[in-house]
């Protein structure tokens, strides 16, 4: 603890030195008047909504080179990934409020994203490269009456990159890093990502076509014992996006895109707090194919917007048999159809409905040593209207309230409402104020239905938010802080019951109710326009049954220095508090809990511009100080390591 505690004063008197050593300057920051999408569907300034609402901007994902997005989003307040700082082919887990995947809902340009063979529907991010993103928002609390299933404890938003305003522009980037543990270290490089794109804008037509590949390796994704190293476990991923717009007449727009990814990666079981199980031959390969198209149409009163996406996800899974030693092969498919219809109408300034429905189909097959699930009897849709009512007064007053409700092929019907308002004070800083009252459901996935464990009788899971909170700005806007408190319900939980005994199992509503609660603040001082400070805390206390990887204190600063026009500066600090975890022990055959101690991680990246708006360049370092930590029971973590890039610009 006291290695911590120095690394965190030498961090804060970094800062310090920093601010005295630059004059005060003007600088012009105005969160609050932000634009954001995320609680209502469309374009809303921040002041006015009812949400303290987290935007991660392209200008922030630059300045972030060299990471992925795990290690984006692991710096947002209130969201922990599990995961970020492993072997790249692990697993990550979303850590939103005491909720875990299946409780945060992704969404691609608008669109919802899952796997539909998936246990619970859950989307896997490391299909994604960090640059082909244009801006993520990020909104936590329960949002189903807007999104539907999935959305209880939290929405990211993450809008792709699109075309820019020139006729045509090009763009080609390239990084090369270390990717060492904390006791092996090699100085040849281990990981590569580089990627080109190309966008234009002529007349009523614009086009963004990218391609991305990634390649890891340097790493077990186990845990190696002292004096012995284990197998390279290689992470791979090919990436490819096309959009075309065209704009019909000024009123009407058509938006088309299509993607393929690809990943590939070797894996490795952590049976034990030993992590012993190093086996050759495990890998696992996803595909994923999406398209889709977007018309919107603008009239005098409001706005008509169509999402509508195909989605088709192939996984393959090989891996040697613990009991024969032969290879086994595991093949899963799924598909999912989404049409989301809305209308957003403005009866005056001051008031407007959001009215909609969305339809969702989702079907999978599989195909595994143990059992056989074909398409035509594993398959379930969705019919949801919903609404949301927005009024915003001239003397500060808003409110958003709105309801929805699911109708299931499976399960029956599920109604779920929100309401959210706050008031944005008049006085000589901007200070808004907020509580919300909101419910959510987690429809149960395909697996848990009708796979050899499933259950048909299975309902949805069932959560309500209360949260309340402010936001404002001090000192002529040069401090923004805000702080949102929440408590949480979860009622129908969906589990896994296991008889050891018959050696049987199967998913349940499991009896009871679990809870979370908790704080999450942010602060972001910009002490000069060359020179700002951030920094935010996040406290969550959640029941047993809910608490495994969620650390109960979590904070992230971070130092931004421009000294020139050209020149980048950024040094970040995490900490990240004891979490519970369990393990699986291959003698008993039963899982015993383990507490994972607490870490610190200091990071740091320079950029400087070489050609102006053309050609730049990067340097980054991450844990600083070599510091060995646990992120799973077993599984290996990242120790220091180096990367350098460039970034091109035609």
């Amino acid at each position: 603890m006291n290695k911590k505690f120095i690394q965190f004063s030498a961090f804060l008197a970094l800062i310090s030195a920093c601010a005295l050593a630059q004059e005060q300057d003007s600088t012009k920051v105005n969160s609050l008047k932000e634009v954001v999408i995320s609680d209502t569907k469309f374009a809303m300034r921040q002041e006015k909504s009812g949400k303290v609402i987290t935007v991660i901007s392209q200008k922030e994902l630059q300045q972030k080179a060299g990471q992925n997005i795990a290690q984006v989003l692991n710096t947002a307040v209130g969201v922990e990934i599990n995961g970020s700082e492993s072997a790249m082919g692990k697993n990550w887990g979303y850590y939103v409020r005491g909720g875990k995947n299946p409780q945060v809902l992704i969404l691609i340009d608008g669109i919802p994203v899952t796997d539909a063979s998936g246990i619970s529907l859950e989307y896997d991010l490391r299909l994604l490269p960090v640059d082909q993103v244009e801006s993520i928002e990020i909104m936590k609390g329960a949002a189903s009456t807007l999104y539907g299933s999935g959305a209880a404890t939290a929405v990211i938003s993450i809008t792709l990159k699109k075309s820019g305003k020139k006729n045509i522009q090009g763009n080609a980037y390239a990084n090369i890093g270390s990717n060492n543990t904390s006791d092996h270290s090699k100085v040849n490089g281990q990981e590569f990502n580089q990627g080109f794109s190309v966008n234009g804008n002529y007349k009523k037509m614009n086009f963004y076509a990218g391609l991305n590949s990634t390649e890891v390796g340097g790493m077990s994704q186990i845990a190696a014992p002292a004096n012995s190293s284990y197998e390279n476990d290689r992470f791979s991923r090919q990436n490819g996006l096309a959009k075309l717009g065209f704009k019909a007449t000024s009123k009407l727009t058509l938006d088309f895109f299509g993607n393929y990814d690809k990943l590939k990666n070797d894996y490795d079981y952590a049976f034990d707090n030993t992590g012993f199980n190093d086996t050759e031959g495990n890998e696992t390969t996803l595909e994923q194919f999406r398209f889709g198209f977007s018309p919107k149409y603008k009239y005098n009163k409001g706005e008509f917007i169509l999402n509508a996406s195909f989605n088709k996800i192939n996984r393959q899974y090989d891996e040697l048999s613990f009991y024969t030693s032969t290879m086994e092969h595991s093949l899963y498919e799924s598909r999912s159809v989404n049409g989301d219809a809305f209308n957003k109408y403005k009866f005056n300034n001051q008031f407007f409905l959001v009215a909609g429905v969305n339809y969702q189909f989702h079907d999978m097959s599989s195909q595994t040593p143990y059992s056989i699930i074909e398409c035509e009897n594993t398959k379930f849709n969705m019919v949801d209207p919903y609404f949301t009512a927005v009024y915003t007064s001239d003397f500060g007053f808003n409110i958003n309230a709105g309801a929805r409700y699911n109708i299931h092929s499976e399960y029956g019907n599920k109604a779920v409402y929100n309401v959210n308002p706050s008031y944005n004070f008049k006085t000589s800083f901007p200070l808004k104020v907020l509580a919300s009252y909101s419910t959510a459901f987690i429809t149960p996935s395909l697996y848990q239905l009708y796979s050899e464990y499933g259950n048909t009788t299975l309902t949805p899971e069932e959560n309500t938010t209360v949260e309340a909170g402010f936001e404002t700005q001090l000192f002529f806007k040069k401090l923004t802080l805000n702080a949102v408190g929440f408590y949480r319900e979860q009622d129908n939980s969906i589990g896994f019951y296991f008889d050891s005994l018959t050696f049987e199992g199967s998913y349940i509503n499991t009896a009871g109710m679990n809870k979370a609660k908790g704080l999450e603040t942010e602060v972001r001082l910009d002490i000069t326009s060359k020179l700002s400070v951030k920094g935010n805390y996040t406290f969550t206390q959640v029941d047993e049954a809910l608490d495994r990887l969620i650390p109960k204190h979590k904070i992230n600063a971070g130092l931004d220095f421009q000294p020139t026009s050209r020149t980048f500066f950024n040094v970040s600090y995490q900490y990240i508090g004891e979490r519970q975890d369990v393990f699986f022990d291959g003698n008993t055959f039963g899982t015993q809990k383990m507490e994972l101690g607490s870490y610190s991680l200091l990071n740091t990246t320079v950029k400087y511009e070489l050609i102006k708006q053309r050609l730049t360049i990067f340097g980054a370092v991450t844990n600083v100080f070599n510091e060995e930590f646990v992120e799973n029971v077993g599984y290996s973590t990242r120790g220091r390591n180096f990367k350098i890039g460039l970034n091109i610009i035609l």
